[in-house]
């Protein structure tokens, strides 16, 4: 038996049917984090302790000890909070969050590569150069002139697919760094560069 709130009527747990529809749904879940490879498995925010579990469970090929795993590891999901299940569900889902700002982060550095090989190069090498001071200049301008030269002869696009490579690598780095400037402590009075 459920139970019912005397005051409201309400009923104080959800039903049988709704606990093994949570259930099913975390098993499917499961079923898809481990048809994922290693690399797309790094992209998610999966805690620490469920990695053994989808890893043992990718090795298994007999099917009936697969279904098994599966739903060992669907058991040790269900410890899980629902928040950390719901952020990995996001980031798996084409049209979640984490998935939007990444496809914004690419049309950014696909714009900056656009600007590059514009008419104004400059001006945006310039820009670049002055958000990313510790970038290597002469690689970029060496991408930026094979890029080019390739438009020109009608070459695959070999340099063009390297200056992106190399943006979205300053890009990267550049939010490393804006994400570990956010995580520095401040001290008492407020001051982040350690000097009272």
């Amino acid at each position: 038996m459920r139970g019912r709130d005397e005051d409201t009527g309400e009923f104080l747990s959800p039903s049988r049917s709704a606990q093994r529809r949570a259930a099913l749904d975390v098993l499917e879940l499961g079923e898809q984090l481990v048809g994922m490879t290693a690399a797309q498995l790094g992209r998610l925010p999966i805690p620490d302790t469920l990695m053994p579990h989808i890893r043992d469970t990718q090795r298994i090929t007999s099917h009936g000890a697969r279904k098994r795993q599966v739903a060992f590891l669907a058991k040790q999901m269900r410890k899980l909070d629902d928040d950390e299940l719901d952020a990995i569900r996001d980031a798996m889902s084409k049209d979640g969050e984490a998935a939007r700002k990444e496809t914004a982060a690419m049309h950014r550095i696909e714009a900056l590569r656009d600007a590059l090989l514009g008419d104004d190069g400059d001006a945006a090498m310039t820009e670049l150069l002055a958000a990313h001071p510790a970038a290597d200049r002469q690689h970029l301008r060496q991408l930026v002139r094979n890029a080019h030269e390739e438009r020109k002869r009608n070459k695959p696009p070999r340099a063009f697919r390297e200056l992106f490579r190399a943006l979205k690598a300053l890009e990267a780095q550049g939010a490393a760094e804006a994400d570990d400037a956010a995580g520095e402590p401040a001290d008492e009075d407020g001051d982040e560069s350690g000097h009272a």
